[in-house]
């Protein structure tokens, strides 16, 4: 069987992304396999940016599949002397069966790391987009409803790779009730939200945008945001805070919501986007997600791997 890419929630169809996110939901609720399918395969995990979550989930679910392990840091690989990434990749395709890769870079530098047939490649974060972030959320949104279909959320900050990520997923998922409210001038790409917007509308749901918080909010199930920082970026207005200060999820932006949980990618910055009483407050699910990480990881490699049968 020929390897899968992982490298952006557009890549994937309706079908797979429901499959790896209802296996991910599975792993979550405490179910495990004991046959080890991927011993004797190698997984490299390589992180030029800083990672807690992501790198340690998808070392362990590797562990937990029976597949070998080497990591590489910012600093390991010759790129650093100048390789070129095709030659980067045509060297470690032959030695690897899969790569997962946290570049923060741009998504053609992420696509020229799968332009092969030999080495899975998985995207754990570039700079356009964090899809396996979305996947395992979606998972642990699964679990807690019983379904992703027919939900209502509100995004709330910067339209940034975790956001871009999480709008495609919601897009393969019906009657969708998405808000995003995101600071003037730091709203998602114009193509990804085309591309989102149509996928949602022809499943029956709605996307709406706006880039202030004093219009009322409609009450949803899900509140969520992410760090104002990005790893890897940084903003162009020197008084971009000011811009963001509107947009921080307080208790107030909660009580909009009474029936609502809150969720966060982390790390989190308590009194920047998200108040402490909030993130650490009862209908936070923020740790749970984090901890859904793994499960995510196990589907994910399960299905670059080993195929949707598994």
């Amino acid at each position: 069987m020929s390897v899968r890419h992982l490298i952006s929630m557009a890549g994937l169809d309706s079908g797979d992304v429901r499959r790896i996110v209802e296996r991910a939901a599975w792993y979550g609720s405490g179910h495990h396999r004991c046959d080890r399918p991927l011993s004797g395969r190698t997984v490299g995990v390589y992180f030029r940016r800083t990672s807690t979550r992501t790198r340690t989930a998808f070392s362990r679910a590797a562990q937990l599949l029976g597949a070998d392990i080497i990591a590489y840091g910012p600093a390991d690989l010759q790129e650093n002397t100048g390789e070129s990434v095709a030659d980067t990749t045509r060297v470690l395709s032959g030695m690897l069966d899969a790569l997962v890769a946290r570049t923060a870079g741009s998504d053609a530098e992420m696509r020229a790391f799968a332009a092969q047939d030999r080495m899975a490649v998985i995207n754990a974060m570039s700079a356009g987009e964090h899809p396996t972030q979305a996947l395992a959320d979606l998972a642990t949104i699964h679990r807690r409803f019983g379904s992703v279909d027919g939900l209502r959320l509100t995004y709330i900050g910067e339209g940034n790779n975790t956001a871009a990520a999480l709008v495609l997923a919601l897009a393969h998922y019906g009657s969708i009730e998405l808000h995003l409210r995101t600071p003037p001038g730091y709203g998602l790409d114009p193509e990804v939200l085309a591309v989102a917007r149509r996928g949602i509308e022809a499943r029956g749901g709605f996307l709406a945008v706006e880039h202030d918080m004093t219009t009322p909010m409609k009450p949803c199930d899900i509140v969520y945001t992410t760090r104002w920082q990005t790893t890897g970026t940084t903003k162009p207005d020197p008084d971009w805070r000011s811009v963001f200060a509107p947009f921080r999820v307080t208790a107030e932006v909660m009580a909009a919501h009474p029936q609502g949980i809150f969720m966060h990618d982390l790390p989190a910055h308590r009194g920047e986007e998200v108040d402490a009483e909030v993130l650490d407050g009862s209908d936070s699910i923020a740790f749970e997600q984090a901890e859904g990480k793994l499960a995510g990881a196990l589907a994910v490699l399960e299905w670059c791997l080993l195929g949707p049968d598994r």
